[in-house]
């Protein structure tokens, strides 16, 4: 794909847009709301307005593939028109299927999300570690080779992520992001596999027990917006590590619609609101 890696390919989009990820989750109510059918045609519709709206003014999209695959080979279909609509808009893709196997079956993911030429290539992907960060290799080295990123989840803005991630001395996620941060030595301004740690949590990450700033990383932090969080939540809980950040909002943006007018003051308001609460000092 590139011989840029993702790292660096992110940190200049984010220098350029700043922090924003718009979340393109399709999700039936709000299809609704827009006056759309729960269909492919909708969902085509919903989402060429939404990354229209996204491009020129934030990172990043982040397509949530369930709601596409729920409408079989036609919603599967759109994705894969979502994700070269990214890729002829300069987007980065954050193709959120959070996919994680072991052996052949993980190769065969990687291949799906992360190969050449394949209809469902994207820039990222999200990945679950908990069969064991190992497992995750043939997706972390086909990223590695094409110029493409992972994004392993960590510490889930979910309370019942606690249950796994946070059981042991150090804890599941502090070995996580031990690994994590292997896989990125070396690379500057940081690596290609990032880490999903939530705006949510009810204590700082290194409170938790996770050195994020010895990892190399960046990170993915949902929770914001619908789900109750802010940019300043998002400033106190990764303070010192803010220019690594990439924030989804999602129904925050999308509950704007339909209108295109009404998207573009959506995304440009929370772009402006995350890179003043971001901003350095």
């Amino acid at each position: 794909m590139t011989t840029t890696h993702f790292g660096a390919r992110l940190a200049e989009a984010m220098g350029r847009h700043g922090p924003l990820c718009v979340g393109l989750d399709p999700h039936p109510r709000l299809l609704a709301d827009w006056g759309l059918p729960d269909d492919a045609d909708g969902l085509r519709v919903f989402s060429g307005r939404v990354l229209d709206a996204a491009a020129g003014r934030c990172a990043a999209v982040k397509p949530q593939s369930a709601f596409f695959e729920r409408h079989g080979a036609e919603g599967v279909r759109v994705l894969e028109e979502v994700l070269a609509g990214c890729r002829e808009r300069g987007l980065l893709s954050v193709l959120d299927v959070k996919r994680g196997d072991i052996g052949s079956t993980m190769l065969a993911y990687a291949e799906a999300y992360l190969a050449d030429g394949a209809p469902l290539a994207a820039d990222s992907v999200t990945l679950s570690p908990y069969l064991g960060y190992g497992a995750l290799r043939p997706a972390v080295d086909l990223a590695r080779a094409t110029g493409r990123g992972v994004w392993v989840l960590g510490l889930t803005s979910n309370p019942e992520g606690a249950q796994v991630q946070q059981v042991g001395s150090p804890s599941v996620a502090a070995r996580v992001v031990d690994q994590v941060a292997a896989d990125n030595a070396g690379l500057a301004p940081f690596g290609d596999v990032g880490l999903v740690v939530g705006a949510t949590l009810p204590a700082t990450p290194s409170v938790l027990g996770l050195d994020l700033s010895a990892a190399g990383a960046p990170v993915l932090a949902p929770g914001v917006g619908a789900q109750g969080a802010s940019g300043a939540d998002v400033a106190r809980v990764f303070a010192g590590l803010t220019d690594r950040v990439l924030v989804p909002v999602g129904r925050g943006i999308l509950a704007a619609g339909p209108r295109p007018d009404d998207l573009v003051r959506a995304v440009t308001t929370w772009s402006g609101q995350l890179r003043r609460d971001l901003a350095p000092g």
